[in-house]
Parts: structure tokens; sequence; C-alpha cells
């Protein structure tokens, strides 16, 4: 839906929901909603990206990083993410970012085809159910499958990349959509296979990605430890540009300034507030492991909202033309809104001691 908004209408999310808001007041409170929801969920999420890079390198190396070492890992993760965000225009971000997931995938790949997985147990698994004490464990899955702010990125890359309204350009951005999500699903798959084979019975002592290692490389030698060191590092850097980027699309597409100039400045200006933001996140001293799965939560919460605002502005004939959605499209979609929301309702039950 994102990619069919960005290229059959030439218009983000943000632009959308405004667009579609029939009301002055509910124009402004959708964009405060917007604002505060990626703006507040991005920085968290962006701790996550720059602790998973840290992670990462720490498991290249091969020992226990102390807090001092870890910060100035992160803060370099930062600085290379800044530079990016600062000098590369959409065109050499995007090469960099495709490199970064090749890298990644071959790299969680090979470590999966390593630990040999039980493929029994693997077909087992493919039956939906979530264990018990599981709940939020699923939900930050989810909240690192379909990151909510990745809906609003996607509508304005494809909008960026594919200028023309006509149906050759949506087909063409549903076929890359098809491309991009169906492989950061299989390297979601092949992490969590990597995990289940290497690290059952290790559960317990792991805290960050040297302990990881250390349950790996026995039976899999340094080899398998600096390929999920490599992935990991991978996976946090692309995560650490593209996090920004979508808060900074999001809100130059609310705020709509007419000077290219300054709108330039305030996308990056707001680009380097949430990395700067996510920094300060990922060297305030709690573990990185943990700032992960929180953040990972966070976005699981927050995905039916942007979610159902996406749905929303898919139906606005005015806006898409032939391309607002089918009858199908909206089943699948209300269908997605309503798991993710109770999945979410529940959680937050059971956080705050009102659901049995």
């Amino acid at each position: 839906m994102s990619a069919r908004l960005g290229a059959g209408a030439q218009l983000g999310l943000g632009e959308a929901l405004l667009a579609g808001a029939p009301h002055p007041l509910l124009k402004f409170a959708l964009g405060a909603l917007v604002v505060l929801a990626l703006g507040v969920g991005n920085a968290a999420y962006e701790g996550g990206n720059l602790s998973g890079g840290a992670l990462g390198l720490e498991a290249i190396i091969g020992e226990a990083a102390s807090p001092q070492l870890l910060s100035q890992i992160v803060m370099a993760i930062s600085l290379v993410a800044a530079a990016l965000l600062l000098l590369g225009g959409y065109r050499f971000i995007e090469k960099v970012l495709v490199c970064l997931v090749v890298l990644m995938a071959l790299a969680f790949a090979i470590s999966a085809v390593l630990v040999r997985p039980d493929l029994a147990a693997f077909a087992a698994g493919l039956v939906p159910h979530i264990p018990e004490n599981g709940l939020f464990t699923a939900i930050a899955l989810i909240g690192t499958t379909i990151v909510p702010f990745n809906l609003f990125l996607h509508a304005a890359a494809a909008k960026s990349r594919w200028n023309k309204t006509d149906d050759a350009s949506v087909e063409a951005a549903q076929s890359d959509t098809y491309l991009s999500v169906g492989l950061g699903g299989l390297i979601s798959i092949l992490i969590l296979s990597t995990a289940a084979s290497s690290l059952v019975g290790h559960n317990a002592g792991i805290s960050n990605a040297v302990d990881m290692a250390a349950a790996i490389e026995p039976t899999y030698g340094a080899f398998a430890r600096y390929l999920v060191g490599f992935g990991l590092l991978a996976a946090g850097v692309s995560s650490a540009v593209t996090a920004p980027m979508a808060t900074a699309y999001a809100v130059c597409e609310i705020v709509k300034l007419a000077d290219r100039r300054k709108s330039e400045t305030l996308f990056k200006g707001i680009a380097l507030l949430i990395l700067l933001v996510g920094t300060i996140v990922a060297v305030s001293g709690v573990l990185p492991t943990q700032i992960i799965f929180v953040a990972q939560i966070a976005n699981g919460l927050l995905l039916p909202v942007i979610a159902g605002s996406l749905l929303f502005a898919m139906n606005q004939k005015t806006l898409l033309g032939h391309h607002v959605n089918g009858l199908l499209s909206n089943i699948l979609g209300i269908g997605v809104v309503l798991i993710t929301l109770l999945m979410g309702v529940r959680g937050i039950g059971l956080a705050t001691g009102f659901w049995p």
C-alpha cells in the first residue's frame, strides 16, 4: 500500500493523511500524532539500531567491551550514519543500504547453514502460535519485521524513485516491494533459525554479543561468530540511517515548506536530531539487548496506529484515483490492524496488570 501511495499518487503517507482530513482540527491532530509517534518511537528505535551495531562489533572483537568502549563504538557508528545523512543523496544512500542488506543476508544465510537447524522443528514452528509468556517477544518480532516508520519511508522512497503516476510505475514499485519485503522476512527467518539452533540452553546467560559468540564458537568455530557479528553490524548501520530518514520525510511532508533549501535543511536537522537522541539512549548505560527489546515492543504497539492511518489514506479516491484500495486489500489491511491492535492492547494490559 505504501508503494502504491508513493508511486501512484506521488504522495508520502504524512501528506496523504493531511490531504484526506476533512477538517483543519483533524489535520492538526493527525500531524501532531505522526510527529509525536515517529519522533518518540524512532528516537528509542534508533538507540536499538546503534546498540545492535555495537553488539556486532563486540562479537567480531570476541571479548566483552567495557561500557566506555561500547559508547565509543556507538558514537563511531553514529558518525558514519550522520555522514551518510548529511553528504549522501537519495540514490547514493540507496546503494549503500542495498550493499549492507546484501551483506547482512549473506552473513545470516551462511550462519543458518552452519548451525544446521532441525528441519522438523523448523516446519512445526511455521504453525502460528504464541508460547506461554511469549507475547512481548511476539510483539517485538512484529515490531522489528514490520517497522511502523517504514510505511512512511517506503511511500516517500517510492515517490522519489518513480515520479510518474502511471500503471507501469505502480507495478514497478510493487515488484520492488515484493523483493525487498520478501528479503527482509527471509533475513528474519535466518536470524531466528540461527538463534534457536545455537543458543538453546544458554538463554539465561546471554546479555551481549560476546555471550552469543561463546555459545556458538565451541561448536561452529570463530567463522560463525564473525558472520553473526558482521550481520549485526550491517543491520545496525543500515537501520541507523533509515529511522532518522523516515522521521525527517514525515515531518517535512507535514510542515510542507515551499523553499527547497529550507526544506532540505529541516530534513537534515530532524534526521540528525533523531540520530542524536538515539545515540544518547544507546550510551545511557542500559544493556543493549534491553534497549533493542523495548524499542521493538514500542514499534509493535505503535504499528496498529500507523497501519490504520495508512489504511485510511488508501481509501481516499480523490487522492489515489483508480490506485485506491480494492476489497481484498481492505480486508487484509483490516486483518493486520486488528491482529496487531489486539496484541498491543493485551500487551499493555499484561504490563499494567489489567489483563489476567
